[in-house]
């Protein structure tokens, strides 16, 4: 007979709902800063679980219009769970961080991937595209995710966090500024911007804290888009449950935050909201190697991604190479990045051949469990990047065939109300 003695819930540090906007909920921040207070604490080994609000803190919704895309706050972003400390965890030593599960809210089973507007957000191809904002909302049917805007597909996800890192110390925050002031110097009107200051405007912590120390974050606290050396938004895709993570710690107690839960995603999250966003709940249980940033030499984070992955062995395989054979054919030396959005071109000009729209394309490679690889980069001039399409998410044959493609009506993704795309 099954007893209650010696069985315990797993506690829940961190409760947010997903349908509040982030800033009106405890438990929350959207700035990396030391003085950020731990909103909860652990001890090692403990299983514990946050529940995690999505990215933008709730203001896309589910429906076919794509202007909440178009007028996101991104000043706002991302909304992080956290930040948790962790029981006798030194400056010096390396934070082991099992994810144990990822999944999002029963009562919310959606999400979305957008195209951000080239003057809010960007994307890989704002400015080949002059992005304009498109959306498509995915349903979630157990383990499987499918969208009335992107009719044909349906695929196993791999859930997992896009974001997830420990505080910085204040020198390292120091350095992130300054590094990355110097580059916005170098790249004063770039659009979309090369990084992002320190915003006071939309900093957001969800705790009952001294003014002086808000203004002090929201002043100097450092933006949560990029990854830097505590990890933060890597965007790793294998990073679903069975994965262990190996974070360096920079201040007393790690100070562990975790945000931006993706219910699938390709590699390269190529639409700057290319995921499958969704709000969630993880569950972790962390452990402390004493002095591992010397024994390992750690720079920046390491990963043990999970065995957990769809069985995707059949893939259409598109190449590209150091050349910008989709505009005015220049030649780069070696530019890996060049060679990527080559092969990614490749791809969605051949899924609008099968009769899909260039958005329904760009949103299809972003969030699907899409793989690329660098083939090459020694073999002067060219480096080589291959993107591999997997070809059981259709419910159609879309490989090459002597008759040609056939193509047919896929309809279009969500796009503005002005019809602007």
């Amino acid at each position: 007979m099954a007893t209650k003695e010696n069985s315990f819930a797993h506690r829940t540090v961190v409760e947010v709902d997903p349908f509040i906007p982030a800033d009106q909920q405890k438990g929350l921040h959207n700035r990396w800063h030391p003085d950020i207070p731990a909103y909860a604490s652990v001890k090692p080994g403990e299983v514990f679980t946050m529940q995690c609000v999505d990215w933008t803190g709730a203001q896309i919704g589910n429906n076919d219009c794509s202007d909440d895309i178009k007028n996101v706050d991104l000043t706002k972003i991302h909304n992080l769970s956290g930040p948790v400390a962790i029981e006798g965890a030194e400056p010096g030593d390396c934070l082991v961080v099992d994810i144990l599960d990822v999944r999002p809210f029963d009562k919310m089973p959606w999400g979305y991937t957008g195209i951000f507007e080239l003057e809010n957000g960007g994307g890989l191809f704002a400015r080949e595209f002059n992005s304009k904002a498109a959306k498509a909302i995915w349903d979630f049917h157990g383990v499987y995710a499918s969208s009335r805007h992107i009719p044909g597909v349906r695929f196993a996800g791999v859930s997992h966090p896009g974001l997830i890192g420990t505080a910085p110390s204040a020198e390292l925050l120091a350095t992130w500024n300054k590094r990355e002031g110097a580059l916005i110097e170098a790249h004063v009107n770039s659009v979309p911007p090369v990084a992002f200051p320190p915003e006071p405007k939309g900093a957001y912590v969800g705790q009952d804290l001294p003014a002086e120390v808000l203004e002090k974050v929201a002043r100097e606290g450092a933006r949560t888009i990029p990854p830097r050396e505590h990890g933060g938004n890597c965007d790793i895709k294998n990073l679903s449950k069975g994965s262990r993570c190996y974070f360096p710690v920079y201040i007393k107690g790690a100070n562990l935050s975790v945000g931006d839960l993706h219910f699938s995603q390709g590699d390269r999250e190529i639409s700057f909201c290319g995921a499958i966003e969704m709000a969630g709940v993880i569950t972790f249980s962390c452990s402390i190697i004493k002095n591992g940033v010397e024994k390992f030499a750690m720079k920046q984070p390491m990963f043990l991604p999970s065995p957990v992955d769809p069985l995707y062995s059949a893939k259409l395989i598109f190449e590209g190479i150091s050349v910008d054979l989709h505009g005015d054919g220049k030649q780069y030396d070696m530019d890996a990045t060049v060679a990527f959005k080559q092969a990614t071109l490749n791809a969605i000009t051949y899924l609008m051949k099968l009769g899909y729209t260039r958005e329904q394309a760009y949103l299809l490679l972003s969030a699907a469990p899409v793989e690329s690889h660098v083939g090459a980069i020694v073999d002067s001039p060219n480096a080589c990047v291959t993107m591999a399409l997997p070809l059981g998410i259709f419910d159609f044959d879309i490989l090459p065939r002597e008759e040609g493609l056939t193509q047919r009506n896929f309809g279009q993704c969500a796009i503005r109300s002005d019809g602007v795309v």
